[in-house]
């Protein structure tokens, strides 16, 4: 948690007055952290992504990010390297938890989908489906061929490939989180829903 540090005194201070305005007890839940962003009625592989979000950031896994957890985000978001963020990016796609991604996490994952609105963004609005996306990664970036990224060859293949490396800054682009939290916008008028 030294990241904390790097924040000045000022900038820590607005941070914790905005925490504590939208989350008085000091820790915001799963529930509180949906309301908060106005994610609400998400199909279910929207609803597994913002858990996972979630879940990347509650470091202590206790259920709740209290406001280091929060600050340490907020630090990645500003602050953080490429590479910082590729490895928050990698335990997204790491849904089993088991240090490497394979296809079938890339392509299931709702990902494969917030990579393709970029993808099609980048190339002109070509259609792209999550099977294409995802051979054309593990074509790029699996340098052993074993069906499997690691950590290591993520941010390797990710960092030397920039169309790939601009598709994930565009994708996981957190940036809206932060403007919500920080106008203190709790609850917009119109629910935010992400289809498929």
């Amino acid at each position: 948690m030294n990241k904390t540090l790097e924040l000045s005194i000022p900038t820590a201070h607005h941070w914790y007055t905005k925490f504590m305005k939208e989350c008085p007890s000091g820790q915001l839940s799963l529930h509180e952290f949906k309301a908060l962003l106005g994610l609400h009625g998400l199909n279910p592989q929207a609803n597994h992504y913002v858990d996972q979000v979630f879940n990347t950031f509650d470091l202590n896994k206790d259920g709740f990010i209290d406001f280091l957890e929060f600050i340490a985000a907020i630090n990645l978001v500003i602050r953080g390297k490429i590479d910082q963020k590729l490895k928050w990016y990698f335990k997204l796609y790491d849904a089993d938890g088991n240090g490497t991604i394979d296809k079938r996490e890339l392509v299931i994952d709702v990902f494969a989908f917030l990579f393709l609105q970029a993808i099609q963004a980048i190339n002109g609005n070509q259609e792209m489906s999550p099977e294409a996306f995802t051979n054309m990664v593990f074509q790029k970036i699996d340098v052993n061929n074993d069906g499997e990224l690691t950590l290591e060859e993520f941010i390797n293949g990710v960092e030397s490939d920039e169309q790939l490396l601009e598709m994930i800054s565009k994708s996981f682009d957190l940036s809206n989180v932060l403007k919500i939290i920080q106008s203190g916008r709790r609850h917009s008028g119109a629910e935010r829903t992400i289809k498929k």
